[in-house]
């Protein structure tokens, strides 16, 4: 993960998250809370790749009131090397509406390449197996943002931007992030100090636009993503951080 000043992600010891936290937040769409989501650090460590692991989950699934019309149910997760944040195995359950996928992604960094598994849904096992070529420090979703968390943004002014080098399905990418400066925003919460991030998205069928995706990242020791604001072509979209356990430092919030 680089940043354009030249700013290189080496977590020498990791003073933004522990094992145990976990984020709550509501979806929206519109004036609507539609769903819910959460991420949550497994307790325990794991190895992979011969390498001891954060285990990150994330959480989405639709409200009852919802879900009716278009179920969701989905996992997205990642086994994270505590040493390098480097993601080595990422995983997706996606469950929506009558859609299913079961998916491993095996990183092997020295040698550049990613093994993505799919789960046959009648015998059970990941038997489909391709292998594609993936960029230096590619991350999947999981990790991506983990790796915001270790961004010094005190480095960065408004207008500056870092790249996050990314691996998904069968292939890489270099998502563009600009650095939008700060904003104190009203949340459930309370009011919340944060960096404020604009991902350049390219050319897409789901979202409006380059600019059409806002992230709030909280402006302390944490760094946590407080809030995501998403124009589609069908409306608005976002999540908002609702409550949290287990946070290494002291969230702040402003009068």
């Amino acid at each position: 993960l680089y940043a354009q000043t030249g700013l290189v992600v080496k977590p020498e010891g990791n003073l933004h998250f522990s094992v145990g936290e976990e984020l709550n937040y509501k979806v929206t769409f519109g004036f609507l809370t539609v769903g819910k989501a959460t991420t949550r650090v497994d307790q325990q460590y794991y190895p992979v790749n011969g390498k001891p692991c954060y285990k990150v989950d994330a959480y989405g699934e639709t409200s009852d009131w919802i879900s009716w019309l278009a179920k969701v149910d989905d996992n997205w997760g990642a086994f994270l090397d505590t040493a390098t944040i480097s993601t080595q195995k990422s995983y997706r359950r996606i469950r929506e509406g009558h859609y299913r996928l079961d998916e491993q992604t095996v990183f092997d960094h020295n040698s550049g390449a990613a093994t993505v598994s799919v789960r046959d849904p009648k015998t059970g096992n990941y038997s489909s197996k391709k292998s594609f070529t993936i960029p230096a420090l590619a991350t999947d979703l999981i990790g991506g943002f983990i790796h915001l968390r270790f961004i010094d943004f005190n480095r960065l002014k408004k207008g500056d931007s870092i790249s996050i080098v990314g691996f998904l399905e069968d292939r890489g990418y270099h998502l563009r992030i600009l650095y939008n400066g700060l904003q104190t925003i009203q949340t459930a919460l309370g009011k919340v100090p944060c960096h404020v991030l604009i991902p350049r998205m390219p050319e897409n069928k789901l979202f409006e636009g380059e600019n059409s995706i806002t992230v709030w990242i909280s402006q302390d020791q944490n760094k946590i993503p407080v809030k995501i604001q998403a124009r589609m072509f069908i409306g608005s979209t976002g999540i908002e951080l609702s409550s949290f356990r287990n946070l290494k430092n002291s969230m702040r919030i402003v009068p």
